[in-house]
C-alpha cells in the first residue's frame, strides 16, 4: 500500500513536546526511513534511513546528529519541553526578570565597595575586632529580622505573590542605598548597614517565597522542579555577566563618587523598571482577593466576566494602594457569637457551609467555615463578602441587588443578620452563572489564592428558619 506519492505508508509518526512531527516509512530491505525534519511541510518526501542494527552518528538528519547551537543553549537554560511544559508568560518574565537581576548585579557590586570600604579595607588603623564587631551585628540583625517577617507576613506571599515580589526587590534597591551612604556618616556606619541587612532578609523571605508561588504557577507538567532549576541557571550566567561587567566599572568610579552615586541610580531605575514589567508579564489564572473584586465589580457592573489576561493587567501592584472593605475568611466561631441567640442569628439563613456576618459602620466582612467548606465554598463565601461590600459603593449594580443598596443607604431600617439572610437569596441566582463564566474565561476555580485561616467550626444547617 502507497500514499498519493507512490511512497509506501506511514508506518508510526514522532514529534518533540510542540515541534513538526515526521513520520516513519518501510525501505524495501526492512529498514526504517525517517523524514527529515521540517521537509515534510515543503512537500518533499527527503527521508533517512535507520538500520536495523543501530543508527549511524555520522549520518545526516539522524535522530543522534548534533542539534544546533540554540537548541543545545534552550536544553540548558530552559525547562524541558518549553514553551508547552511552561506558562505562557513564562518568555516574557524570565527575560524582564534577567535585566532587573544584572542590574541588581551592578548596584550589589557598588553597594559591596561601599561597605568594605566604611568596615576599614584598605584604612591601615582599622582593627579587625572591630571590623568583626560590625559584621556580626548586621548579620545577627538580619537573623532576627528574618524570623519575625516570615512569621507576621508568611502566610499571605502566596495570596499576593505579584505585589510581595516587587516589594521585595524594591526593598532591595533601599538596602543597596543605604549601604552606599553609609560609608558617608562614618559614625552611624553599623547601625545603617545593619538597617540595610535587616531589609536584605526581608527581601529573601520575599523572594524566595513569592519565587516558590511563580513556579508553582509556571509549571505546567509537574515539573517544578526543573522550571526552578532552569531559573537558577539563568540567574547564575546573568550574575557572571554582572561579575564580569563589575570587575571592568568598579576601577573606573572608585575614585569618582559623584559618578559612583550616578551609576547606582541609573541601575536602580532600571531594575524597578524591569521588575515592573516582569511582574506586569505575570498572568495568573487563580483568583485573589484582588482579582476577585475586578471580576465581581465587572460582572455586577456589565454582566461580562473578564478574562485573566485583561484582570491581570488591571490588578494593583502595590498593596495598600487600594482601599478595601475587610475581608477575613476563616475566622473563629467564638469571636462573632456569645450568646445562642446570636448564633440562631447568625446560621438562620445560612444554608451553605458558612456563616457571614458584616459590620456595616467598619465594611468589615468575617466568615466562619465550615469544616465540610472546599474551594468553591470559600470562592462563593469570598464573593457573598465582596457583594456586600459592593452595596456601600457606586456604580450600577443588577435589580436585585440595586433594591437592596437603596435599603441600606438610607439607614439602618433592616438589620444587618436580614441583609446578610437576603444576599444569600440572590447570591443563590447569581453564583452559578459568575463561577460558569470564570471557568468559560479561562480561570482556574478548583483553586485559589484567597488568604484563609485555619480555624473551621460545625454546626446545625438548616434549610429554613430553625437553626438549632
Amino acid at each position: 500500500m502507497a500514499d498519493d506519492a507512490g511512497l509506501p505508508a506511514l508506518l508510526c509518526s514522532e514529534q518533540f513536546g510542540s515541534g513538526e512531527a515526521r513520520g516513519c516509512r518501510a525501505a524495501a530491505d526492512g529498514s526504517l526511513q525517517w523524514e527529515v525534519r521540517g521537509w515534510r511541510w515543503w512537500g518533499l518526501s527527503r527521508a533517512f534511513t535507520v538500520k536495523p542494527e543501530g543508527r549511524d552518528a555520522g549520518e545526516v538528519g539522524a535522530p543522534g546528529a548534533a542539534s544546533p547551537p540554540l537548541s543545545g543553549l534552550q536544553a540548558v537554560f530552559l525547562p524541558q519541553g518549553f514553551p508547552d511544559s511552561v506558562s505562557p508568560d513564562y518568555l516574557p518574565y524570565q527575560l524582564w526578570d534577567s535585566v532587573q537581576a544584572f542590574a541588581s548585579s551592578l548596584s550589589g557590586s557598588l553597594a559591596t565597595h561601599a561597605v568594605l570600604l566604611g568596615i576599614g579595607v584598605g584604612n591601615a588603623k582599622a582593627t579587625v575586632s572591630a571590623a568583626t564587631a560590625t559584621w556580626l551585628v548586621k548579620d545577627s540583625t538580619g537573623m532576627l529580622g528574618r524570623i519575625i517577617f516570615a512569621w507576621w507576613k508568611g502566610s499571605k506571599l502566596d495570596c499576593n505573590a505579584k505585589q510581595w515580589r516587587l516589594f521585595a526587590d524594591i526593598l532591595n534597591d533601599v538596602a543597596m542605598f543605604l549601604e552606599i551612604m553609609a560609608p558617608v556618616y562614618p559614625i552611624c556606619f553599623t547601625m545603617t548597614v545593619s538597617t540595610s541587612n535587616l531589609a536584605k532578609c526581608i527581601v529573601s523571605v520575599a523572594g524566595g517565597a513569592t519565587r516558590a508561588a511563580l513556579t508553582v504557577h509556571q509549571a505546567r507538567r509537574n515539573n517544578m522542579a526543573d522550571v526552578s532549576a532552569k531559573d537558577s541557571s539563568q540567574e547564575t550566567l546573568v550574575n557572571l555577566a554582572g561579575l564580569l561587567v563589575s570587575l571592568l566599572m568598579l576601577p573606573l568610579v572608585s575614585g569618582f563618587p559623584g559618578f559612583s552615586f550616578g551609576c547606582f541610580f541609573f541601575l536602580t531605575a532600571l531594575h524597578i523598571y524591569a521588575n515592573y514589567r516582569a511582574v506586569r508579564a505575570l498572568v495568573m489564572e487563580t483568583l485573589n482577593e484582588g482579582r476577585l473584586r475586578l471580576v465581581l465589580k465587572h460582572y455586577l457592573q456589565r454582566g461580562e466576566v473578564l478574562d485573566p489576561t485583561t484582570a491581570n493587567r488591571m490588578e494593583p501592584l502595590w498593596t495598600g494602594f487600594w482601599p478595601t472593605p475587610s475581608l477575613s475568611l476563616g475566622v473563629p466561631l467564638h469571636r462573632l457569637v456569645s450568646s445562642v441567640f446570636e448564633l440562631q442569628q447568625l446560621v438562620e439563613g445560612h444554608q451553605e457551609p458558612y456563616l457571614l456576618c458584616w459590620d456595616q459602620s467598619r465594611n468589615q466582612v468575617q466568615v466562619v467555615l465550615n469544616q465540610k467548606a472546599d474551594p468553591k465554598t470559600v470562592l462563593r463565601a469570598a464573593t457573598h463578602g465582596l457583594m456586600l461590600g459592593a452595596l456601600q459603593g457606586d456604580g450600577p449594580l443588577p435589580a436585585e441587588l440595586e433594591e437592596l443598596r437603596n435599603h441600606v443607604q438610607a439607614g439602618p431600617k433592616k438589620e444587618t443578620w436580614v441583609i446578610v439572610k437576603e444576599t444569600h437569596q440572590v447570591l443563590d441566582m447569581l453564583f452559578p452563572k459568575f463561577l460558569k463564566g470564570l471557568q468559560d474565561a479561562g480561570w482556574k476555580t478548583e483553586k485559589h489564592q484567597l488568604e484563609v485561616d485555619e480555624w473551621r467550626a460545625t454546626w446545625l444547617l438548616s434549610p429554613e428558619k430553625k437553626v438549632l
